[in-house]
């Protein structure tokens, strides 16, 4: 692997840093929720975070289909058109109201059908009434996604780790409030979790507003002096663009949603210590995940800037970064896997069976690493339909029928589930790392 000249990795770090910290902070809100509804038993702990991801699983289409605006607003402000940046925040607001009606519809009509997949008794109760609520956080959710994207790709990312801290404190508070019954409330459980997580958003994407409308007073081309009108062209090329990069993430998501949904039919246990374990695994995640979302936007501006020496420099600093970090969890899984775990339960069960998955858990994560910067890599060239076929093949052609097989054919539980989804990062990551290889040598030899 290329090592990461010192002249990028300085910018990279500023820019990952505060992305990283926001990645983690929007991330935070799950984990708080199932941390703060673990006293109510392994049920309540399964549905949040059950619920969580198979809310997740829907949304990421949308996620994913605007991260597109990484490209198109990190490409016009590395070019200098700010104007131009204006008009995609505009068209990413548009598509961010079609998909929230369409997403949001989908995702009812999947709360409905819950009894069907065949989840426990003790754990669909509490699931359906936590995923009923959570549906209402979907508008909040995806214009705190444009705002976001359009902040970071102008280098503006402090305001957007604020304003998620300041979220986080809030449903820390309104859980405690809501889901026990503090200061004279009613004492909601799952219910109130998912009430704290609709008020965070709606405050999370309003003060992410309110800094855009801030930053943009000074600017010779301010939001006012750029029509905010229907753009169906440019709504049309977000679309194009990030469609590809929305399903590589439903596909990503939805496989270890599928494996969620295949641990709540073994016992209310399995389902607990595989949400226990997918959280801390996930929060991990986050910080490739935003090391990617760097990547994606130092990538782009080098492109806006015609500089292909410092578009190739950014992507192998991030992943130089990305292995680091990766190779650190994976000992910290391998070393302090209970002590984890008891931050969220102290179920013996629960515990024994989280301790092997986090084992599992310790084999891919390089890979994972890998395969989530170079996707964003990627994305800053403007190629989001290889990481998607990857995705495809990687997860639900591989790693998902081998991990069913070892689960339910081999009677190797929850832990089989893990093995096969293991399997199939793997493979993608290496896959993926070929492929930016080879295509950012490519680029350096095409004219621009």
């Amino acid at each position: 692997m290329t090592r990461a000249p010192q002249g990028e990795l300085r910018p990279m770090l500023s820019l990952a840093i505060p992305v990283v910290l926001a990645e983690m902070g929007w991330f935070a809100m799950s984990i708080v929720d199932t941390v703060m509804v673990g006293p109510l038993g392994p049920a309540a702990l399964g549905a949040v975070g059950t619920g969580s991801i198979l809310f997740m699983t829907l949304m990421v289409f949308g996620f994913g289909t605007l991260l597109a605006l990484d490209t198109f607003v990190s490409q016009s402000f590395g070019a200098g058109r700010i104007d131009d940046c204006h008009r995609w925040l505009f068209a990413g607001l548009q598509l961010a109201g079609i998909l929230a009606v369409v997403l949001m519809g989908v995702a009812q009509l999947g709360v409905w059908g819950l009894p069907s997949f065949g989840f426990h008794p003790e754990l669909l109760v509490e699931l359906e009434a936590y995923a009923g609520l959570l549906v209402w956080s979907a508008p909040p959710l995806f214009a705190y996604v444009v705002f976001r994207r359009y902040l970071q790709a102008m280098n503006l990312v402090r305001p957007v780790m604020i304003a998620l801290v300041a979220a986080n404190l809030m449903n820390v508070f309104v859980n405690w409030v809501l889901i026990y019954g503090n200061l004279g409330a009613p004492a909601l459980g799952v219910v109130g979790a998912a009430w704290a997580t609709v008020a965070s958003r709606l405050a999370l994407a309003g003060s992410l507003f309110a800094v855009i409308l801030y930053q943009e007073r000074g600017r010779a081309s301010g939001l006012h002096d750029v029509p905010c009108v229907w753009d169906p062209v440019r709504v049309w090329r977000i679309f194009s663009l990030g469609w590809p990069a929305a399903l590589q993430i439903t596909f990503e998501v939805g496989v270890f949603a599928a494996a969620s949904a295949l641990a709540g039919r073994i016992s209310p246990l399995a389902a607990a210590a595989n949400q226990v374990v997918l959280n801390i695994a996930g929060f991990i995640f986050m910080i490739p995940f935003g090391l990617a979302s760097a990547a994606a936007v130092r990538v782009g501006q080098a492109v806006g800037r015609r500089d292909v020496a410092s578009m190739r420099r950014a992507g192998w600093t991030a992943l130089g970064i990305a292995s680091t970090v990766m190779c650190v969890s994976a000992v910290l899984f391998f070393t302090v896997p209970e002590f984890l775990i008891r931050i969220y339960s102290s179920d013996p069960s629960v515990i024994e069976i989280g301790v092997v998955l986090l084992f599992i858990c310790a084999v891919f994560q390089l890979f994972d690493g890998l395969q989530t910067v170079t996707t964003g890599a990627l994305r800053g060239l403007g190629d989001t339909r290889t990481p998607m076929i990857a995705n495809l093949v990687g997860h639900w052609l591989i790693g998902l029928p081998i991990g069913y097989g070892l689960c339910f054919t081999q009677g190797w539980g929850v832990a089989g589930l893990w093995i096969g989804l293991s399997i199939g990062l793997i493979l993608i990551g290496a896959t993926l790392l070929w492929v930016w290889s080879w295509r950012s040598r490519r680029y350096i030899m095409a004219p621009i």
